[in-house]
């Protein structure tokens, strides 16, 4: 009797520490799960009061100052961006004293895409002194196109102006432009002078 009493504690410690090891691998393996499906849409870098300076070979080509901006990298497409507004100074090395400025409610930059969207009240001044107003433009950095399917109202350094109801697309350089559907002031004098 005492052979077979002790054969049932065995058995009970055997499946005892059987149990354990199973209940320790059932939440192992929860844990993974949820780690695999926890949320990682959440900034990995924070900057308060940004003010941030871009050069090339010592000359600077961007100033650009932001309540707030935040950088996404732990997503597949990372992204930057300023939710507070952004205001945005660029500089033309032939035109150094006269930047250009671009203003937002709301930007945003796909860094590998190299594509940025600024919405939100956008004011774009060139460095030649145009002013234009929309809601929203897009930036492809790679194809060097600025494009807005926005009403575009643009004011020229002579005081006319001329709106593209359906947008407009330009080179990122303002240096030539297409608007659509548009309507404006410009004297026939004016445009001659704009096609030499």
């Amino acid at each position: 009797m005492k052979f077979v009493s002790n054969i049932s504690y065995k058995n009970i410690a055997y499946l005892f520490s059987c149990a354990i090891f199973f209940i320790l691998t059932s939440c192992e393996e929860d844990l993974t799960k949820t780690n695999a499906n926890q949320n990682k849409n959440f900034p990995s870098q924070i900057i308060n009061n940004a003010n941030i300076i871009q050069r090339d070979s010592g000359f600077v080509t961007l100033r650009a100052t932001a309540p707030i901006i935040e950088k996404y990298e732990l997503i597949d497409s990372p992204y930057v961006v300023a939710k507070k507004g952004i205001n945005i100074q660029f500089f033309d090395k032939k035109k150094p004293k006269v930047p250009g400025k671009i203003t937002a409610k709301y930007a945003r930059i796909f860094e590998y895409k190299k594509f940025y969207e600024a919405k939100g009240d956008v004011r774009i001044t060139t460095n030649e002194g145009q002013r234009f107003a929309m809601q929203s433009i897009y930036w492809d950095q790679r194809k060097n196109r600025i494009y807005t399917k926005d009403t575009v109202y643009v004011t020229m350094e002579d005081g006319s102006t001329l709106v593209g109801a359906n947008g407009m697309t330009a080179k990122d350089d303002f240096s030539e432009y297409t608007f659509f559907n548009n309507s404006g002031d410009f004297s026939t004098q004016q445009l001659t002078e704009k096609q030499k």
